[in-house]
């Protein structure tokens, strides 16, 4: 008796286990979005990344870190680009690349667009891990310098270095590319 007593009351208070998963749940669906694009961003499968979201939010709620922090995104950032990033497989296979052509676009013009994005991914999945990070969160998931740098745990200016390193190599190997076709 004691205890059902005690569950409702909980239930009862405004900061009780009710509000409190309500809370959580109303993050999970704000956030998991953009918690999936960052672990897809490491990962590059969407089925790791899947399961990469389900563990962030499950490392969260059963902490209760996510009751204590304050900007919310950054937070949610850190958090599933670490689970990402123990996740990622040591050896990798050749991923699978969404190839999904636009209704508006004739078959040659669709062709030529799905083999310039392939080479893209294949040059930036090239890149060195320290490059290609920064690189996919900042231009998938738009995040700036000092973003990146609190997710990664590495100085701004260590940031803006390799993104400014990582566009440089890509540029040039674009041009390579296409000097030859």
């Amino acid at each position: 008796m004691a205890e059902g007593m005690v569950a409702i009351s909980a239930l009862a208070i405004p900061g009780g286990r009710a509000a409190r998963e309500e809370r959580f749940a109303a993050m999970v669906n704000r956030q998991s979005k953009f918690v999936f694009r960052i672990a897809y961003a490491v990962l590059r499968n969407s089925h790791d990344a899947e399961d990469a979201v389900q563990e962030t939010f499950l490392k969260l709620y059963r902490s209760s870190t996510w009751e204590e922090m304050r900007d919310e995104r950054a937070f949610l950032a850190r958090t599933a680009w670490r689970v990402a990033v123990d996740r990622r497989p040591k050896v990798r296979s050749v991923e699978d690349a969404p190839d999904v052509p636009s209704g508006a676009e004739n078959p040659e013009a669709a062709a030529i667009r799905e083999n310039r994005n392939a080479l893209i991914h294949r040059l930036v999945d090239g890149l060195p891990e320290e490059l290609r990070q920064p690189l996919a969160l900042s231009t998938v998931e738009e995040m700036n310098s000092r973003e990146i740098g609190e997710v990664m745990g590495i100085p701004e200016g260590t940031v803006r270095s390799r993104l400014m390193r990582a566009r440089a190599i890509l540029r040039e190997k674009l041009e390579a590319k296409d000097g030859r076709a």
